[in-house]
C-alpha cells in the first residue's frame, strides 16, 4: 500500500517530533519524565518496558526502553469528539525513554494530535487546531522542564 505522501519530505514539526537527552541513569530518567508530565497536567495511565518484555520472551538483548503513556483527560475527550472517536487508535500520547548509552537517556515524543491531522482523522478542523495548540503547549512545557536536566 502506497502512502499518499513521502514521509521523508515531512518536517518533524509536522508530526510533532520532540526529543532531548538526559544525563542520568535509566530509572532516574523515567522518574523525572513521569514527574514532569504530571506537573504539566498529564496523567500516566499506562507504563511498560518493551525491552524487558522482549528480553524475557525472545532473548532480544535490548537496552533499556520504557514507554510512559501520558494522557490529559480533557484533551482526550475533546480529541475523541474532533475525530469522530477514531483518534482512540492512537491513544495514549507516549513519552519514550531509551538508554542511548550508559548514563545517557533519550526522551522522545511525537504528537498523536498532529499525526491524526496528517491521517485526515479530524471531522472538526477548528477544534483539532485548538487541541493541537493546547497539547503542544503542554508538551513544550514538559520538554522545557526536562531541558533543565538535559545535556
Amino acid at each position: 500500500m502506497a502512502i499518499p505522501f513521502d514521509p521523508h519530505e515531512l518536517d518533524p514539526e509536522e508530526y510533532g517530533e520532540t526529543r532531548t537527552t538526559l544525563s542520568t541513569d535509566h530509572e532516574s530518567a523515567i522518574e523525572r519524565v513521569r514527574e514532569v508530565c504530571l506537573d504539566a497536567g498529564f496523567g500516566i495511565p499506562v507504563e511498560f518496558s518493551p525491552s524487558e518484555m522482549l528480553n524475557e520472551k525472545i532473548d532480544a538483548d535490548r537496552d533499556p526502553y520504557y514507554v510512559l503513556g501520558a494522557c490529559n483527560p480533557r484533551m482526550a475527550d475533546r480529541a475523541l469528539d474532533a475525530t469522530d472517536k477514531r483518534i482512540g487508535g492512537l491513544f495514549p500520547c507516549n513519552m519514550i525513554v531509551w538508554e542511548a548509552s550508559l548514563g545517557e537517556q533519550v526522551v522522545y515524543h511525537v504528537s498523536i494530535m498532529k499525526i491524526a491531522r496528517l491521517l485526515g482523522l479530524p471531522v472538526d478542523d477548528e477544534e483539532m487546531d485548538a487541541i493541537i495548540a493546547d497539547t503542544g503547549e503542554m508538551v513544550d512545557a514538559v520538554f522545557a522542564e526536562l531541558a533543565d536536566g538535559a545535556e
